[in-house]
């Protein structure tokens, strides 16, 4: 009988440890967590040890540059704007709701359905966790920046030149307080399901979160990971360099210099990361990733197998933290997009080569197949490049287009955070589709010609335009005198091509199914 007893009382005391264990370690962090919601706003239990948020310090005013507006007299970027080349009616002309891209009824009731929704769900959230709060339910106001941008695509472009909504647009960004944050759509899918066999990770590796604002527009926020002055190692292969936020800024500065009104509007802001997104989040997964480095920094990394580790975290100075702000476009619901493998992808394997790298006479398979054989295709694809030859991006490897403007929309110029890597350093094979098919836009040359005038230097004119962000300056001095060394490097290119087909066969004013000059002449004079 003893004997029995005591195997009961090891019994109960194994049973009572097991229990206490789960409370410990599964009930009790639960309980806390419900806690803290009811006594302080959302946060995670690292934030108890550091120090008070500091605000965010007023940011001196930039000196502003609207194109073709206001501005210093004197100013390069205005006289740019200024130029004929920047005023003459676009072709083809707008004729009409068709060339819109969105309907304004038929959005401004999709995006009230989503307002609604999304007050639904918080209003749920709050009652689940037994928080109140005085914020008034989110209203949806048609003047708003970011439906105004959206209701402004059309078929030439993200939006008109000298467009005072891509003021507003970026100002907004600049200043508005967040009232959500979370994860970008890939990183969800990338939660628990990433290959580390991969030689090429997934994009979710590199930390971006979908910022929302109090008027209801979205951003798409990459935080800084490289110092201005830091160039990418020799050794780095193109598909695992850092995503550089500064790069994204620029490109979209240089994407209006052009002329080509492609890439989504992107500001610079300095970020609160424990009141703009930890304490603004719903997301337990992102709340979980916060901590406070041993310098006393709010940190946060990417939630993936072999990325979460803090090495790879992103800090703040103790809370700010710089970024970029990416506007969002309209949702596929509303305005589907193509995504379109690049006929000039790289190999992303550490000895593969595609056939274009080999292939001297790549583009004459190129143009005979459709869609570049009869559209505008082919010409936007080299804008593209010329574009990225630019900045310095090798990793275009997809590109994007609106199903609505068909074959011969234009391509948005998405995800440029890899440009701006090496100033030291030019990358001839991202011309490849100018210097095979030796074809250009004639609007886009006269825009290069005119950009490499004493009078429009586009050194200049960019690291005018550059002053209006908060973040100033966006590029060191040796990057922006790397676009002019570019510059010229694009007008050798096309200037040999004149040479070996002549000017009529290679400035394109019409299709690209109008030409068909021979690929193996091209090559040999490039």
């Amino acid at each position: 009988m003893p004997g029995l007893r005591r195997d009961r009382l090891l019994t109960l005391l194994l049973l009572g440890a097991l229990l206490a264990a789960d409370l410990y370690f599964h009930l009790g962090p639960r309980v806390r967590r419900r806690l803290q919601h009811r006594e302080r706003p959302l946060g995670c239990p690292c934030a108890r040890r550091a120090a008070s948020p500091a605000p965010a310090p007023a940011p001196s005013a930039p000196r502003r540059v609207e194109p073709g507006g206001g501005g210093d007299p004197g100013s390069k970027l205005r006289a740019l704007f200024s130029h004929p080349l920047y005023n003459e009616p676009e072709e083809p002309p707008l004729l009409g709701p068709e060339d819109s891209l969105l309907a304004g009824p038929e959005a401004l009731r999709y995006y009230r359905r989503k307002v609604a929704r999304w007050n639904r769900r918080r209003k749920m959230y709050k009652e689940q966790l037994n928080l109140t709060s005085p914020e008034p339910p989110v209203q949806l106001r048609q003047d708003a920046s970011w439906v105004q941008f959206h209701l402004g695509i059309n078929r030439h472009g993200l939006y008109p030149r000298s467009s005072p909504v891509v003021s507003k647009l970026l100002q907004d960004m600049r200043h508005l307080p967040t009232i959500s944050a979370d994860y970008s759509q890939d990183e969800k899918a990338l939660l628990g399901a990433c290959d580390c066999s991969q030689i090429v990770k997934p994009s979710g590796v590199h930390l971006k979160l979908v910022l929302r604002f109090s008027d209801f527009g979205k951003a798409m926020f990459k935080p800084m990971r490289q110092q201005r002055d830091e160039e990418t190692p020799e050794d780095f292969f193109y598909f695992i360099d850092f995503q550089r936020h500064n790069a994204e800024i620029a490109a979209f500065h240089l994407d209006r210099i052009l002329d080509f009104r492609r890439v989504p509007p992107t500001v610079g802001r300095l970020v609160n990361v424990t009141k703009e997104i930890l304490e603004v989040t719903r997301n337990e997964i992102l709340q979980s990733v916060f901590f406070v480095s041993p310098a006393n920094n709010v940190c946060f990394f990417a939630k993936c197998p072999y990325m979460c580790k803090t090495e790879y975290a992103v800090c703040g100075s103790p809370h700010l933290l710089e970024g970029s702000l990416s506007a969002f476009l309209p949702s596929l619901n509303l305005a589907p997009r193509l995504s379109v493998p690049s006929p000039w992808i790289r190999s992303y394997s550490l000895a593969g080569r595609e056939e274009w790298e080999v292939n001297p006479l790549y583009c004459d398979a190129v143009k005979q197949a459709y869609p570049h054989n009869s559209s505008n295709r082919l010409l936007n694809i080299i804008d593209m490049a010329i574009f990225d030859f630019l900045i310095g991006n090798m990793d275009r490897h997809h590109y994007e287009m609106f199903t609505r403007f068909g074959e011969d929309g234009f391509l948005v110029h998405l995800d440029n955070a890899r440009g701006f890597g090496r100033h030291s350093h030019d990358e001839v094979s991202i011309l490849a589709p100018l210097f095979q098919c030796c074809r250009i836009k004639r609007k886009t040359l006269l825009h290069l010609q005119l950009l490499a005038q004493a009078d429009y230097r586009l050194s200049d004119v960019m690291r005018e335009s550059l002053l209006e962000d908060q973040l100033s300056p966006v590029l060191t001095e040796p990057h922006l005198l790397a676009l002019d060394r570019r510059l010229q490097t694009i007008l050798r290119t096309v200037q040999n091509c004149i040479e070996a087909h002549g000017e009529q066969s290679v400035v394109a004013d019409g299709p690209v199914g109008q030409w068909a000059p021979d690929s193996s002449r091209a090559n040999a004079t490039s």
